[in-house]
């Protein structure tokens, strides 16, 4: 069973103050991953090794991702929020990458990561912003 769509907020060099507020608003276990933290450090400028590469806020209601904007260009209208979908299966992934980047735009390609698991980014035909996920390990463990 697949999980749940997630909102994915971006933020231009405030993610770790808004993602402190939400958990004061609502509570839960905030997780920060800034860029020099990261085993992708090396692939970004040091002037932006202190801005949020990943943050989750998961409550037990919700989870909420985010992270700055991270070299990516302006915050504004359009990009200021994606959805996460955490693919069940690497059959689904791959034909979810094919559709939604079909007359839209991939802005990352269908690759491995770092963390281990399958990710793509793309925008669909409509403008809408998607960030695609496959853990094999946890999908293996399940």
């Amino acid at each position: 069973m697949r999980a749940p769509i997630q909102p994915y907020l971006h933020f231009q060099d405030n993610c770790r103050e808004a993602m402190d507020f939400y958990q004061g608003l609502f509570g839960g276990n905030l997780e920060l991953m800034p860029i020099g933290q990261s085993p992708a450090k090396d692939q970004f400028p040091e002037k932006l090794h202190n801005q949020i590469m990943h943050a989750s806020l998961s409550n037990g209601d919700f989870n909420i991702m985010a992270s700055d904007m991270c070299g990516q260009g302006e915050l504004k209208r359009g990009n200021a929020v994606q959805l996460n979908l955490n693919c069940a299966t690497e059959e689904e992934i791959r034909e979810l990458y094919q559709k939604l980047s079909q007359n839209g735009k991939i802005i990352e390609e269908l690759k491995e990561q770092f963390w281990g698991a399958l990710f793509a980014m793309v925008i669909d035909k409509f403008g809408v912003r998607w960030m695609l996920s496959f853990d094999k390990s946890e999908n293996e463990a399940a």
